[in-house]
Formats: structure tokens, C-alpha cells, sequence
């Protein structure tokens, strides 16, 4: 059975519910009260910071089963709640704040060259993703993953979306982490890499040119782990609620091993151009599940519920095999009747304004 584990980056938020730079704070306390901030030789169970004092990160361990998926979710938020409420700060899983505020980088070497590199678009970034990895066997099965998943990945992003606000105005977008995020010039959708020495040679392209100064700022919707024997779907926002994480875990893990049977029967990739991924990724972070989705095969737009549900058939049969099928649909019910992060934040906002959107958050990423 493959494995699926998921990181979340959150933002940590001021009694104003601006932005707050604790992270650094935040961490030591971690590690006072016995934490290990430091990552850990297998993925999981920590607590990090992120490229801004804004934002801490967790990860769950590798998990089989959903159920201990979803305990592990909620085991990392509650780690990441605590250390911010050591420090007088809150929590909110949100990919961008609802609030205007500035924005501080965390220290080290590494964020300082970035900072000189890429300038404006380094300083404006303060988002927040949720990242899945799915294990494969070697990089030559994760290529042939890469090169297939791609169509269905803008769905991943709708189904996540819960980023409507930048800088304290409505951006328009459910999801504008995703315009945000792919300003970095390695972000992005792939095309078919062909093989995994095809797939090494664009990413050695990216570092002689400078597009990407090491292998951990390829940013691609989804990449080879340079760190496990993963594939790493990173289209995702950060899930206003766990469960939702584990809706697009469980999800991307079946799309994954599906992938991975269509390569081993000899089913080629369904689409050979960028562009039409990158027009379905946009469309997504548009309108998220309120609107059309582009669909594969035939890349043209349908209603949202509709090419979910061809997704669901999709990875049908990969999700019966892991014990999926209920977990996932019961999952996708409750999200199509309270909406994504990005229609409850908007509906916060109505009802209150940016003070109340923050305090829902707050809320629902400790619920």
C-alpha cells in the first residue's frame, strides 16, 4: 500500500489579525516544552518555520491508513496552536491573510540569497500550501506519475482553495496563493518529462540558470522529493480544515497510483502542451468550486461538481484498493455543503469583515 503524508504551512496572526513575525518565538518554546523543531530523519511530527517569521509548518509522519492521516493533521495543528499560544499569538490556516500587513524574512543563509535574487517577488510571498507526499518506488515509476497527473491536478487546487484575500481586499480568486506562488520562475505545471533522466536535466537546466538556486526551490505542481521516495503534489492551498487536507491526500495518493498502473500498461500521457495546464490551473484558482473547471481529456470547461465527480471515477479503483471509497465521498459531501475556505472566508467577511474572517479561521484550524 503507498504511503501518504501531508505538510501544512500556516500563518500566524497579531490580536489585530495582522500577520505576526513569532515564528522564531514560537519555535522555542516548541523546543522548550520538549518539541523537536529541527526536522527529523523521516518526515513528520515536528514543528518548522517557513520562509517568513509568519509561518510555521508541520508534517505527518508516512500513513497507510486515512484514519491515522487525519489523527496526524490534527495532531500537527494542535502542536503549531500551542507553540503560537506560548508566545501570544494566534493560528489560522489560511493561504494568504485576510488582513493587510507586512511581511518579515526568517533567518539563515539560505533565505537572505533568495531574498537578493529574486527581490520583489520574495518579499511580497507570504502564502501557505499543502503539500502530499505519495511514496513511489523509484524516480523512474515518480516520472511516469509526473507525467500523468498533471490534468487533474487544477482540481486538487479547487477543491483546496482558501486564499479570496490579498493584502486585505477580495482578489477576485478563491485561490490567489496560486497567482502569488507561480511568480517564482520554477513554479508551475510540466509538461512530460519523457524519464527521469528527462526529468533531471530540466531541474539541472533551472539551477545552471539561476531560475532555481537549489533542488528545494523546484517548485513545480508536483516534483520528485529530493528529500523521500515521494511524489510531491504541491498544488494544494493549506485547507481551512483538516479533513479537507485529508480529502486532497486521499486523493492525490489515488491519482498517484493510478498513474502508476497506466505507465505500467502502457497508457501515454493525455496531454503533450503547458499551456493547456496552465489555462485549467488558472481557471481553478479563479472560481475554485463555484464555477467550470477545465476537464480532462477534452480540456474544455464543465461545471465544477461534474469534473470532480469524473476525477472521483477516475481514481476509482485505486481508492477501493486502499479502503478509500466511503472516506472520500463522505468528505466531498460535506464539502459541497459548507463550501472551501475560500466561500467560508468570504462569508465571514460579510458578516463581520476581515476581524471576523481571521477569528473564523482561528476556529475552524483548531476545530
Amino acid at each position: 500500500m503507498r504511503t501518504v503524508g501531508v505538510e501544512e504551512e500556516y500563518l500566524l496572526v497579531g490580536p489585530d489579525g495582522a500577520p505576526a513575525g513569532a515564528a522564531a518565538a514560537a519555535l522555542r518554546a516548541y523546543e522548550l516544552r520538549g518539541g523537536t523543531p529541527e526536522p527529523e530523519p523521516e518526515p513528520g511530527g515536528g514543528l518548522e518555520g517557513e520562509l517568513k517569521e509568519q509561518q510555521l509548518e508541520t508534517g505527518t509522519h508516512p500513513c497507510e491508513d486515512l484514519d491515522a492521516l487525519a489523527d496526524e493533521v490534527r495532531a500537527g495543528r494542535t502542536r503549531a496552536r500551542a507553540a503560537a499560544d506560548a508566545v501570544g499569538v494566534r493560528l489560522a490556516a489560511v493561504a494568504t491573510s485576510p488582513v493587510a500587513g507586512e511581511s518579515t524574512l526568517s533567518r539563515g543563509a539560505r533565505y537572505h540569497h533568495m531574498a537578493r535574487e529574486y527581490a520583489l517577488t520574495l518579499r511580497e510571498q507570504l502564502t501557505g500550501g499543502c503539500h502530499v507526499h505519495v511514496r513511489v518506488a523509484d524516480d523512474d515509476e515518480g516520472v511516469a506519475v509526473l507525467d500523468r497527473i498533471g490534468p487533474w491536478l487544477p482540481v486538487l487546487l479547487a477543491l483546496s482553495a482558501n486564499s479570496p484575500y490579498w493584502r486585505g481586499e477580495d482578489s477576485g480568486y478563491a485561490s490567489f496563493r496560486s497567482q502569488v506562488w507561480n511568480r517564482w520562475p520554477s513554479a508551475g505545471p510540466t509538461a512530460p518529462f519523457g524519464s527521469a533522466a528527462g526529468y533531471h536535466r530540466v531541474v539541472q537546466d533551472l539551477l545552471d540558470t539561476g531560475a532555481a538556486l537549489d533542488h528545494g526551490m523546484i517548485y513545480f505542481d508536483a516534483r520528485l522529493s529530493h528529500a523521500y521516495p515521494t511524489v510531491e503534489i504541491r498544488v494544494a492551498d493549506v485547507c481551512l480544515r483538516g479533513g479537507d487536507a485529508v480529502l486532497v491526500a486521499a486523493l492525490a495518493r489515488g491519482l498517484v497510483e493510478t498513474a502508476a498502473r497506466e505507465a505500467a500498461d502502457g497508457v501515454p500521457p493525455l496531454v503533450d502542451r503547458v499551456e493547456r495546464l496552465r489555462a485549467a490551473t488558472w481557471r481553478a484558482g479563479r472560481s475554485g468550486v463555484t464555477g467550470d473547471l477545465v476537464a480532462p481529456p477534452a480540456f474544455r470547461p464543465a461545471p465544477a461538481r461534474d469534473v470532480v465527480r469524473s476525477l472521483l471515477e477516475h481514481v476509482r479503483p485505486a481508492l477501493a484498493d486502499h479502503g478509500d471509497v466511503e472516506r472520500v465521498e463522505t468528505l466531498l459531501d460535506e464539502l459541497w455543503v459548507r463550501g472551501t475556505g475560500a466561500t467560508q472566508q468570504r462569508a465571514w467577511f460579510r458578516a463581520g469583515g476581515p476581524a471576523a474572517v481571521v477569528d473564523g479561521a482561528v476556529a475552524a484550524t483548531a476545530d
